[in-house]
């Protein structure tokens, strides 16, 4: 394969279930970036919990955050492009404020919660900065939403339906996820493409999840990972193996480094 880039997801790709990096997948990385390809992360993460992780790797490359609602230098984190999501906030609310969910919304200046939970705890733990906000969200002063998370603990694709006039929508087995129309990590990764006269077919996107289907779909090479589900692994070109088992490094030593051999 003919690769210069290569867009890398995070939790249930590059991660572990531990939030960990393994050695093997670190090296893989390591070996792609000595052969000259460009590694990038996409996901869905807001920039605080992306920024370590590469640093930890010592990535050069922007990082592209929030589903692509926001994309950020690599030397300074700043924001070089920002999508905002407008919403009918009224109905918003009116529509989550009394279920039994969590509702998390990402502004430009920080997060804002109905509630914080595990997942929260560990995003200020590893981000070094705590919610905006925790409580009733009809009463908070947010602006600039870059992305609206509802989490109700299974499918609710009859709720997420209602938006899909306002935002783009991305249904999660546990709740769904709201961005502006034009959002997505592969119009993110198109304009970066765009401005390092790279194309599509000479990049490589490895996800697991159904905010990653666009970005496998379109990308010169897709690849699944074998924990993803079958929407998502029918986007794709190839299915490596699971997250928990290196599946990251598995396709990137099988197809991609084999073809930089002498």
């Amino acid at each position: 394969m003919n690769m210069r880039a290569v867009f890398i997801d995070m939790d249930g790709t590059l991660l572990k279930a531990s939030n960990c990096i393994s050695r093997r997948n670190m090296e893989a990385i390591y070996r792609l970036i000595d052969q000259g390809v460009m590694v990038f992360l996409a996901t869905g993460r807001h920039y605080e919990v992306t920024a370590p992780y590469h640093k930890e790797i010592g990535l050069q490359t922007p990082m592209i955050c929030l589903n692509g609602a926001s994309i950020h230098d690599a030397e300074t984190g700043k924001a070089t492009k920002i999508k905002t999501v407008r919403l009918n906030e009224e109905r918003f609310h009116h529509l989550t404020a009394e279920s039994p969910c969590n509702v998390m919304i990402h502004t430009s200046t920080g997060l804002y919660c109905k509630e914080t939970n595990e997942e929260i705890d560990y995003w200020t733990k590893v981000g070094q900065i705590p919610p905006q906000y925790i409580g009733d969200l009809r009463q908070a002063a947010y602006h600039d939403v870059l992305k609206y998370s509802v989490r109700t603990g299974s499918p609710s694709q009859e709720i997420s339906a209602l938006f899909k006039t306002e935002a783009a929508v991305i249904d999660w087995n546990d709740g769904f996820e709201l961005v502006a129309p034009d959002v997505s990590k592969w119009a993110a990764i198109k304009s970066l493409l765009n401005e390092l006269g790279i194309s599509p077919n000479e990049v490589a996107a490895i996800g697991d999840g159904p905010n990653d289907i666009e970005m496998l779909r379109h990308a010169g090479t897709g690849v699944a990972m074998g924990n993803a589900g079958e929407l998502v692994k029918a986007a794709a070109d190839f299915v490596t193996g699971h997250h928990e088992n290196d599946g990251l490094a598995e396709f990137i030593e099988r197809y991609l480094l084999k073809s930089y051999a002498i």
